[in-house]
C-alpha cells in the first residue's frame, strides 16, 4: 500500500505533467504574439489622410507668436547661414518629431533635414531621419501608385548610399519595380499634378544610383515626366499648371493662373533628378533647358522682399510671399549657380535676395512663418502660418546657399 508520501509525489509529478502539457500548448500563441508585438506600431501604413487632416499634423498659424528674429544675417557668409538653418532645424526637430508620418508634407521636410550641411551638426538630423526610417520599417505610404505615398523614399534612398544596408532599400526598390510593370493609366497621366514631379521622378533617379546605375529606372521617369510635362507646362510662358484643371483658370487682373508653390516644387524636382542623372544620359539636355526655361521665368517675378506671391502672375492679388514655393525657388537658383548651369551674374543676385527675404520670417524662436497650408491652389494663411514642407524647403536653400558662400 503506498505511502502518504508516495502518493503526495505523484500527484505533484502529474501536475507538473500537465502543467508543462498546458505550456508547450500555449508557447506557438506566445510566438504569434511576440512577432506581432515585435513590429514597429508605426510599421503599419495607415489610410491617407484627408486635406484637412494633413494640414493639421503638418503644421499651424499662431495667432501670436515671438518676435521676428534679429539674430540671423543675410550675408553670404558660412558661420551666418548655418546660424540660420540650425535655428530653423532645431525649432522644426523638435516640434515635428513626436509627429513624424510617412505621408508627403514631412517627406518634403526629410529630405531638408538631409541637406543640412555636417558643419551645421548634419549628423543629428541625419540620425533623427535614421530613427524615423526605423520606425516605419523603411515602408512607403499606403497608396501603390500615387506619387505622395512614395516621396519618403528619397531620404530612405539617401540613407541607404551611405550605409548600403539593403533593409533601407527594398521596400522602396519593390514598390517601384511593381509600378513600372503597369500600364499607363488610361484617363490621365500618371503623374498627374504637377508637385508630383517632386514626389516621385527623384526616388527614381536615386534608385538608379542605389541599383547599379539601372537606366531601367531612369527611363521609366523619363517617359512619365514628359507626358506631364507635355500636359501642364505652358512652352510659351515657361510656367506649370498644377493640374488640367487650371489650364484655363484666370488670375483676378486676367493673367493665366499659375501657382507659386507648384512651380516651386517642379524646380527643385529638376534639381533633385539632374544631381543623379548621369551627364551623358540621352534627355539631360531637355531637364537642363527645362530648368533654364523655369528659371528665366520666375526670376523676375521675385518681390521686392526677395520671395515669390503665391499667384506668380498677378503679385497684387496677394499681400504675403509664399515661403515653400520661394524656399523652393532660392534652392533650385542657388543650385544652379553652384553646378555653373545658370549665369552667376545673373542669378545670385536672384540667390541673395531671396535668402535674405526668407530670414525675414524666421521668428526668434526659430519659426518659420509665411507658409501657405495644404492645397492645390493660392489661398489663405497669415504671417505666422508654419508648415513642415516649408521648412524642407528652407533647409535645402540653406544647404546651397551654405555652398556658395565663403
Amino acid at each position: 500500500m503506498p505511502t502518504l508520501a508516495t502518493l503526495l509525489l505523484k500527484s505533484i509529478a502529474r501536475s507538473r505533467t500537465r502543467y508543462l502539457a498546458a505550456a508547450l500548448a500555449l508557447i506557438p500563441f506566445v510566438l504569434a504574439l511576440a512577432i506581432v508585438t515585435s513590429v514597429p506600431a508605426h510599421a503599419q501604413t495607415s489610410p491617407p489622410l484627408t486635406a484637412e487632416e494633413k494640414s493639421s499634423a503638418a503644421g499651424d498659424s499662431q495667432p501670436e507668436t515671438t518676435p521676428i528674429a534679429t539674430d540671423l544675417s543675410p550675408k553670404l557668409k558660412r558661420e551666418a547661414v548655418l546660424k540660420a538653418i540650425r535655428k530653423v532645424a532645431d525649432w522644426q526637430l523638435d516640434r515635428a518629431q513626436p509627429k513624424f508620418s510617412q505621408d508627403w508634407t514631412y517627406a518634403a521636410l526629410y529630405t531638408g533635414f538631409m541637406a543640412v550641411p555636417p558643419a551645421a551638426e548634419g549628423d543629428k538630423y541625419q540620425k533623427a531621419m535614421l530613427a524615423m526610417g526605423e520606425s516605419f520599417s523603411w515602408q512607403l505610404g499606403p497608396r501603390p501608385t500615387h506619387a505622395d505615398d512614395v516621396a519618403i523614399g528619397q531620404t530612405y534612398l539617401e540613407l541607404y548610399l551611405k550605409s548600403r544596408d539593403p533593409k533601407m532599400l527594398a521596400a522602396t526598390k519593390h514598390r517601384m519595380d511593381d509600378l513600372m510593370k503597369l500600364p499607363d493609366p488610361a484617363d490621365r497621366p500618371l503623374w498627374w499634378w504637377c508637385d508630383a514631379l517632386f514626389m516621385a521622378p527623384p526616388v527614381l533617379a536615386r534608385l538608379y544610383s542605389a541599383t547599379g546605375e539601372d537606366l531601367h529606372y531612369l527611363e521609366f521617369m523619363d517617359h512619365e515626366w514628359w507626358i506631364t510635362s507635355n500636359l501642364l507646362y505652358d512652352p510659351q510662358q515657361h510656367l506649370f499648371s498644377r493640374d488640367a484643371t487650371y489650364l484655363d483658370k484666370r488670375e483676378a487682373n486676367g493673367s493665366k493662373l499659375f501657382w507659386a508653390r507648384g512651380n516651386g516644387w517642379v524646380m527643385a524636382a529638376l534639381v533633385r533628378v539632374l544631381e543623379f542623372m548621369p551627364e551623358n544620359y540621352p534627355t539631360r539636355a531637355k531637364y537642363v533647358q527645362q530648368f533654364k526655361e523655369l528659371a528665366a521665368a520666375v526670376a523676375p517675378l521675385q518681390g521686392k522682399d526677395g520671395l515669390w506671391r503665391p499667384g506668380l502672375l498677378d503679385q497684387s492679388a496677394y499681400p504675403l510671399p509664399e515661403n515653400s514655393a520661394s524656399g523652393f525657388f532660392t534652392y533650385a537658383f542657388a543650385w544652379g549657380v553652384n553646378e555653373g548651369i545658370l549665369d552667376r551674374a545673373t542669378y545670385q543676385p536672384v540667390v541673395e535676395k531671396g535668402w535674405a527675404g526668407l530670414l525675414t520670417h524666421v521668428y526668434a524662436d526659430g519659426r518659420l512663418g509665411s507658409i501657405q497650408p495644404v492645397g492645390g491652389s493660392p489661398g489663405p494663411f497669415t504671417e505666422t502660418s508654419s508648415y513642415v514642407y516649408g521648412v524642407g524647403a528652407f533647409l535645402l536653400a540653406g544647404s546651397e546657399v551654405y555652398r556658395l558662400a565663403h
